[in-house]
């Protein structure tokens, strides 16, 4: 599914007046009664109703379902903040619409002065002073009002964004000037802003609603950004063949483990294994042998020269695909053998936690990276690797898209909604998992899937999404038997059938 940026959604609206046909106020219209639809089923005509809109068109909106609200019999009062006198074609028509209804309770329209009214806790007061139509932060008056919203204890509902809050970059915003809604009701689909961590404490709660927009705009316009879809895992994953047999389905090398850390090992090699992969190697130090011959017996183990340390350069002639990083650890003799591996890499590649960290202290190392590579790093690592972003997660996101086209390289931002930057621009969100994910090793186990994926012949774009989704819904699984709390990483590897069970149903069903 298409991610809209906030030009992107403007022309949407454009496209669906001259296309559906429809008049631009009817499109209002229809979005107002869409939103006093989810506001009369959350709330009774008890709870007094403060509208504030502003001289856009979100203002519009908002005039338009304090009307509908009043019409309902719902208790409302409405404040139109008209400082520069001048408002929108739509607003303006609403403000005539709103004068005509003899059931509003109070109707104020804001020149000058400002007496605010009284938001106690049983007030709903409706945010529609500017939604997704600004591009900087507020200043002045408007600040000043945000601000007495925020420090009211009534329930705050946004119309399409809280105001105050940009649809893609904040990096530079005022947090303190920026609404903080209890609900938001955005408008045809979630924003970027709303998929990025540190934007939820001004969403509150997300309701998308469908108001009726073009989709063949959908289909003839692409956005940089875009969110999987299950529909879209499932044309990627292929069912095995009847005949299959071990040496049709890959053979995957996993790098992994150093002295005190055989169980990010362990994870990784299992998650392959669960992952379909016909053989799994895991190259380790000798001091991981026991524990990884008791632990995951279906693997080959493969023995470094050094007890406690990985340290040799692996001849990769019989792998399909190579996994580092697990648990590795950082000593120099390591990160002097992984480079020197990287140089001799001749199949698809999976670079994770250590294997990030060593070369983020190597820097000049970055610009020696072989092509085609995966990168799998958490917000830290990224940092580490990268530099500390401005300010905020889509400064982040934009480096690690950046890092993406540079490197030739699939980077795996992993968080609440995992980012695949992919080389040619394009940045895939993933919406499974959950936040019981956030513990040791679920990491390694994803490691473990792209490995397993990658040797089993996807290309790096196919193995990505597939496996960032399976992850994550495996974790979902998880998360429903054990709860967020108790969620452990070998959890997530133990419901990794299941998952591909569910994307798997169709074919399933022969």
């Amino acid at each position: 599914m298409q991610i809209y940026t906030g030009a992107q959604i403007k022309n949407w609206d454009v496209y669906t007046i001259e296309h559906e046909p429809i008049r631009s106020i009817d499109l209002m219209e229809r979005a107002a009664n869409a939103i006093v639809e989810a506001l009369t089923a959350r709330w009774d005509k008890t709870r007094p109703v403060v509208v504030l809109a502003g001289p856009g068109n979100n203002g519009g909106d908002a005039l338009a379902v304090a009307r509908l609200l009043a019409e309902r019999g719902y208790g409302v009062e409405a404040f139109l903040f008209n400082v520069n006198d001048k408002l929108s074609d739509d607003c303006e028509a609403n403000r005539q619409r709103l004068r005509g209804t003899k059931k509003i309770k109070n109707f104020v329209e804001v020149n000058d002065s400002f007496t605010p009214p009284q938001l106690d806790a049983s007030t709903i007061v409706i945010d529609g002073l500017f939604g997704s139509g600004i591009n900087k932060p507020l200043a002045g008056g408007f600040a000043s009002l945000v601000k007495f919203v925020n420090a009211a204890p009534a329930t705050v509902v946004s119309i399409d964004m809280p105001s105050g809050l940009m649809t893609e970059d904040n990096t530079y915003n005022n947090r303190q000037c920026i609404v903080r809604a209890s609900l938001t009701l955005t408008l045809g689909q979630k924003k970027l802003a709303m998929y990025l961590a540190g934007n939820e404490e001004f969403t509150g709660e997300i309701e998308v609603l469908d108001i009726g927009l073009s989709k063949e705009f959908q289909q003839r316009f692409k956005s940089p950004y875009s969110l999987a879809e299950e529909a879209d895992i499932r044309r990627i994953i292929r069912p095995r063949p009847p005949f299959a047999h071990k040496g049709m389905m890959g053979h995957a090398l996993i790098i992994a483990g150093s002295y005190g850390m055989a169980g990010a090992a362990i994870l990784a090699t299992r998650a392959a294994l669960r992952s379909g992969v016909g053989k799994a190697t895991v190259h380790t130090p000798r001091c991981n042998s026991l524990a990884l011959q008791t632990a995951v017996p279906e693997a080959v183990l493969s023995l470094d020269s050094d007890d406690r340390i990985y340290s040799d350069v692996i001849r990769l002639d019989d792998f399909d695909a190579v996994a580092a990083g697990p648990g590795l650890g950082r000593d120099e003799t390591t990160a002097i053998a992984l480079m020197s591996q990287l140089q001799r890499i001749t199949c698809p590649t999976v670079l994770d936690a250590d294997a990030i960290n060593i070369i983020s202290t190597h820097r000049p190392w970055i610009a020696q990276l072989p092509k085609g590579l995966i990168l799998t790093p958490h917000p830290a690592e990224f940092d580490r690797f990268i530099g500390t972003p401005a300010n905020g997660s889509f400064d982040r996101l934009a480096k690690a898209s950046d890092l993406a086209v540079r490197l030739a390289a699939h980077i795996i931002l992993k968080g609440h909604f995992t980012a695949i930057c992919c080389p040619d621009g394009d940045i895939v969100l993933n919406p499974t998992g959950n936040a019981g994910m956030a513990t040791a090793g679920s990491g390694d186990v994803l490691t473990g899937i792209l490995a397993a994926l990658l040797a089993r012949g996807y290309n790096q774009r196919e193995a990505c999404l597939a496996a960032v989704y399976l992850h994550g819904l495996a974790g979902d699984i998880a998360a429903g038997e054990k709860g967020q709390e108790s969620l452990i990483a070998s959890d997530i590897t133990a419901c990794l059938p299941q998952a591909f069970a569910q994307v798997f149903s169709t074919e399933l069903k022969r």
